[in-house]
């Protein structure tokens, strides 16, 4: 597809980006008891107050709207920002809820979302920029399945890349190579390398497949304004977990998350 790097390219990529992994020590950022080191954002953004957030009994982080079904979503932040770091977490989302991982994040829940969207029309693993001011999605593909009870979980592209030349992203894995790492209903791994400046350099992994490359400084991306996004967009900031607002998230439906680490890198 015309928005991927190069066979050279994506070779140097993937090299590039096993490098600087031990470069600090990891750090918990949930310890599976109670929500020490997060809290609820602190201004009412785009979602909603922040959602309802808690630990069940076996030591898991969910994330629900608040109160269950009414609309009101918004983001769990830690109480340290970060700039250049290393994330891992685990990942368990209900089907149907519509979830991220925010980087770099402020108190109204703006940053940089890489997509935890289980839901037809959703995607898990590529990027968005999402302020309140100013927002651009980057989704190269999308899930195709209308019902939890459907046999099989299938992809297919996003009509939007039609106008995407080619450089939007560094690096972008195929459908076939996600669909092949995914464990429907059951645990996956999300690993997450941010570094650059202002305009950062986002990478993505999904269960050790390298999903994407994504430079906001070089991007091709049509809709992408990097003036824009520099007056929304800070160097540094908190680790967001996302409940959506609005009332596609049915009363029932959580996204769980364990054993979340980071490794801030130089």
């Amino acid at each position: 597809m015309r928005f991927f790097a190069s066979a050279l390219t994506i070779l140097s990529l993937s090299l590039f980006s096993g490098c600087n992994d031990s470069s600090s020590s990891a750090t918990a950022l949930f310890n599976g008891k109670d929500l020490t080191g997060w809290h609820k954002q602190l201004e009412k953004g785009q979602h909603g107050t922040g959602g309802n957030w808690g630990v069940t009994d076996d030591g898991l982080l969910f994330g629900e709207q608040d109160p269950p079904g009414s609309g009101n979503g918004g983001l769990l932040l830690t109480d340290e920002t970060f700039s250049r770091f290393q994330l891992e977490l685990s990942i368990r989302p209900d089907w149907g809820p519509d979830s991220g991982v925010f980087l770099r994040t402020d108190e109204k829940g703006g940053g940089w979302q890489v997509y935890v969207d289980h839901h037809d029309n959703g995607n898990v693993g590529h990027l968005r920029l999402e302020t309140k001011p100013y927002s651009v999605p980057f989704s190269p593909f999308k899930f195709s399945r209308i019902a939890p009870e459907s046999p099989e979980l299938a992809m297919t592209v996003d009509a939007r890349t039609a106008k995407w030349p080619e450089g939007v992203f560094e690096h972008s894995c195929t459908m076939e190579e996600w669909l092949a790492v995914w464990k429907v209903d059951d645990w996956n791994r999300l690993k997450i390398r941010c570094i650059g400046g202002e305009l950062p350099i986002i990478e993505t992994w999904v269960n050790g497949l390298f999903v994407c490359r994504f430079n906001a400084a070089t991007t091709t991306h049509p809709q992408f304004d990097r003036e824009k996004a520099l007056e929304v967009v800070e160097p540094s900031g908190s680790i967001g977990l996302q409940v959506h607002g609005g009332k596609n998230w049915k009363a029932g439906d959580r996204v769980f998350w364990k054993d979340i680490v980071i490794r801030p890198l130089p």
